[in-house]
């Protein structure tokens, strides 16, 4: 064998070689360790399972959900209606049985005053009322912004969907019991296809996140909660779950301070507080028997 046979067969090795490094690359955009089960709750028409784990080192908690009756199952609690805000923990309670507890939509108020540009009247017109051009609880429309597209999640009857820009009357045909939305770029993933604008500053942001998805399984949905140990932004968040879980969407509820999540164990009669509920929102998600 001459030396220049054993050259161009190591050039052509090297070649062979250099798209497995670039997936290689790809592949350890994040690490995730430490999978420790904390609580389980299992029942005919209710499971989940609650972990702590690692996410890009930051501690993080993944309940994985199912649920026979989305549409019976899937509650909300809201606070006064242009009132006031309530505490995390008061809503909860609101849910009688729940077994699973989340904050859901970001909302207005004077510490939080941003309106997207194509919302009608002022922020005080909205204070202390969730974000989102639709807001419909237990099948009343509280809010329809005419001409301003709907970002956010519905319960319907066959569980929660996302919208990333619906019109609000194609929404509304579907008869959705209840919303919760955020800011118009809080869609962040459906069907393997990454929604986020990775120039906003808002998902380059380490912060505390509630993320919630819905997987592939029927019924069955995975909330991520992120907590401010260093805190996750939107592309680091969407990369793991959608490398680990491939879901079918990735919806982000409002995080930072608002962040709460509760358990309740099975046979018992009381939500504890797993992490958050750090300041006063506006609505809940929860999940009941």
């Amino acid at each position: 064998m001459t030396r220049s046979f054993i050259r161009a067969l190591s050039a052509l090795l090297l070649l062979c070689l250099l798209p497995i490094a670039g997936l290689a690359e790809q592949a350890a955009e994040y690490t995730y360790t430490g999978q420790k089960e904390m609580a389980r709750y299992e029942s005919e028409t209710l499971t989940y399972t609650l972990t702590s784990c690692k996410v890009n080192g930051t501690v993080c908690y993944l309940t994985r959900l199912w649920i026979a009756d989305p549409a019976r199952q899937i509650k909300k609690a809201i606070s006064p209606w242009h009132k006031s805000l309530a505490g995390a923990q008061e809503l909860a309670d609101k849910i009688k049985g729940a077994a699973i507890v989340v904050n859901g939509s970001g909302y207005v108020s004077p510490t939080y005053p941003e309106i997207p540009d194509e919302y009608p009247g002022t922020s005080a017109d909205y204070y202390y009322t969730p974000l989102g051009s639709l807001t419909v609880v237990d099948g009343e429309i509280y809010r329809n912004l005419e001409g301003v597209p709907f970002y956010g999640l519905t319960l319907e009857a066959d569980g929660l969907h996302m919208y990333h820009g619906e019109d609000n009357e194609e929404v509304l045909r579907h008869e959705p019991l209840q919303t919760w939305s955020f800011y118009e770029g809080c869609p962040m993933a459906e069907n393997g296809v990454d929604l986020l604008d990775h120039d906003w500053a808002f998902a380059n942001r380490r912060a505390i996140r509630t993320i919630i998805c819905k997987l592939s399984e029927e019924n069955a949905y995975l909330i991520l909660t992120a907590t401010s140990s260093h805190g996750l932004t939107l592309i680091e968040a969407n990369e793991f779950l959608m490398g680990e879980f491939s879901p079918q969407w990735i919806y982000d509820l409002d995080g930072g301070p608002s962040s709460a999540l509760f358990r309740r164990l099975q046979g018992k009669k009381t939500l504890k507080l797993i992490y958050g509920a750090g300041q006063r929102i506006v609505d809940v998600m929860g999940f009941i028997e």
